[in-house]
Parts: structure tokens; C-alpha cells; sequence
């Protein structure tokens, strides 16, 4: 079996290429810098490539005549789905990452509206969205990420392919390009005696390992086929869980400090700040056979051991 993943050595790419390599898999990866790619990954057997995600012809001569799989995790715009549909054509079976940030609640509002979206939980991937941009919209801005995103979905499914979304949540998990621990753990071993959690510490985002993501990733690879399927971990541990396991994982002394600072949006900040949960439903991946690897608070120290090895 062969598996070609654009964008393999960020944290979902690399997670699903170890996956794979582990499990017999031939894998090839793409990136623009060979000193990105984890040692981990070349010790495995996993090749890597250095090209652009806009080199389309590239990308096809390394697909060559098909592969088992193939995973896109750099597919911002619609205009860099179209051009790779005759290589996706080729393949067995492909995924390409979207993310939760898609969906829209009652009222049209979304994650980076203006106004926060108080969603239907769990939402479903039946849940609405934004419409989809338009090639001229960047989708490196607060506003138009989403729906770029969302454009990219339906050139993917109006293919006609066996092309499987993955929207997953907060991700998180080795190699990951922006870890949302990293302040934390940075703050804990330097010793700082206490930490400030807005909103108590109760906010709910739900979290996506890399490597459930992964698992899920593989058990697509053996059932093709076109769908949408949510991606998260299978508990939904609020903010104070979350660096309360980070710092169990550090072994930092200090205590976490439960604030409201309704006056004060800055203090007390961080990564996993909502005002209404956020929680997917993961009954269709379930349905398809998709077995979580471990739970968020289990999965976290992954992230947390790379930070701190670097």
C-alpha cells in the first residue's frame, strides 16, 4: 500500500505518515524545507519531497500512476483543489483536511464571526455552513479562512470522487506548527507560581489529536468513498483540565488561578477561550469503523514531550 501526503511533516501530516509507516505502509510526504522533516518520520522509512503546493505537476509525476492514498493538508483555496483533480483521479482513495470552523449556527454566526456562534451540540456534518468564497478571497484572514475552506469542500464532493472531508477541531499533537501548549509549558519551566484561567477555566473547545485524526485517516484508507466526517477526541475536557494536565506532564509546583475578569478580556486569556462550547459529533467516523487512539488528556502529553525534547 502507498500513501502520498501533501503536507506531511506538520502535525496531522506527520501523524498520519507515522501511522502509516508503522503499519507496512509505502509513504511519501511533501514539504517546502528537508529540515523540517521530523527524524522520526525518516527513521520509519517515510520519503521525503521537496515541493510546492502549487507545483501541480510535481505533485503528479510523485503520484505517478496512482496511489492507495492520498491526503491534502494544504488545501486553502478551491483553486488549489481543481487542478490536482486528475491526479485525485488516479488514486484509490483521498482526504483532504478541512476544519470545524466551517459550520454556522441559527443565526449565521460562526468561530470567527463578530458575534460568537452558539451552536446545536454536538454539531453533526450536517450542520450549515458559510457559503463558499470565491477564488479572489484570501484565505489567510479572520474572514475568510472558513469559507475558503468551505469552497474547497465542494470542488472536492462535486468531483464525483472517492474524496472523504475531515473536518477536524483544535488540533494538537508533535510537530505542530503553532502548539497552543507551548506558552504554557514555556511559562511552567520558568518557574512562575500561579496562572490565570478566564472564565473560571470552564470553557469548552473540543480538541483533535493528530494521531486520532490519523487513526481515522487509516480506517478511511480501507473504506474509499465520498462523505464528510468530523475529527475530534472522544472527551471533551474544559480549559482547566487541559493545563492542569499540562502541568502534571511538567511537573510544575504553581496553581492555576480560576478568574473572572469580565472588565479585562486579555487577562486570564488563552487558546481554548469560548463563550458556548464546541463539540463535534463523531457518530459517522464511529459508524465507519474509526476507533480513537486515546482520549485528549492522554494525548496532550504528546505535544507537551515535544515541546519540551526541543
Amino acid at each position: 500500500m502507498r500513501a502520498v501526503i501533501l503536507g506531511g511533516t506538520g502535525s496531522l501530516g506527520g501523524a498520519t505518515a507515522a501511522r502509516l509507516a508503522t503499519a507496512g505502509w509505502d509513504v511519501d510526504v511533501t514539504g517546502r524545507n528537508p529540515l523540517s522533516m521530523p527524524s522520526e518520520l525518516r527513521e520509519a522509512g517515510v520519503r521525503f519531497h521537496q515541493i510546492e503546493r502549487s507545483d501541480t505537476a510535481a505533485i503528479a509525476r510523485l503520484a505517478g500512476d496512482g496511489a492507495d492514498l492520498f491526503v491534502d493538508t494544504l488545501a486553502f483555496r478551491a483553486s488549489d483543489v481543481r487542478p490536482l483533480l486528475p491526479v485525485l483521479a488516479s488514486v484509490t482513495g483521498a482526504v483532504v483536511i478541512s476544519g470545524r470552523a466551517v459550520y454556522v449556527d441559527s443565526a449565521g454566526n460562526h468561530l470567527n464571526s463578530n458575534e460568537p456562534p452558539q451552536y446545536s451540540i454536538p454539531i453533526s456534518e450536517n450542520n450549515p455552513t458559510l457559503p463558499p468564497a470565491g477564488d479572489d478571497i484570501d484565505p489567510f484572514t479572520r474572514d475568510g479562512y472558513a469559507a475558503c475552506k468551505v469552497a474547497v469542500e465542494h470542488v472536492a464532493l462535486d468531483s464525483g470522487l472517492p474524496i472523504t472531508i475531515v473536518r477536524p477541531s483544535k488540533v494538537h499533537g508533535r510537530w505542530a506548527r503553532n502548539a497552543r501548549t507551548r506558552s504554557f509549558v514555556e511559562r511552567m519551566q520558568r518557574g512562575i507560581p500561579s496562572i490565570e484561567l478566564a472564565d473560571r477555566g470552564a470553557s469548552i473547545e473540543h480538541l483533535t489529536a493528530a494521531s486520532n485524526t490519523a487513526a481515522l485517516i487509516e480506517t478511511v484508507a480501507s473504506s474509499p468513498g465520498a462523505r464528510i466526517l468530523n475529527s475530534a477526541d472522544p472527551d471533551v475536557p474544559n480549559a482547566a483540565q487541559i493545563v492542569q494536565a499540562i502541568a502534571d506532564r511538567v511537573g510544575w509546583p504553581g496553581r492555576i488561578e480560576l478568574i473572572d475578569a469580565p472588565g479585562d478580556p486579555e487577562r486570564g486569556h488563552h487558546p481554548w477561550r469560548s463563550a458556548h462550547p464546541v463539540v463535534l459529533d463523531l457518530t459517522a467516523a464511529q459508524r465507519l469503523g474509526y476507533a480513537p487512539v486515546g482520549n485528549s488528556l492522554e494525548l496532550l502529553v504528546e505535544e507537551v514531550d515535544w515541546i519540551l525534547g526541543g
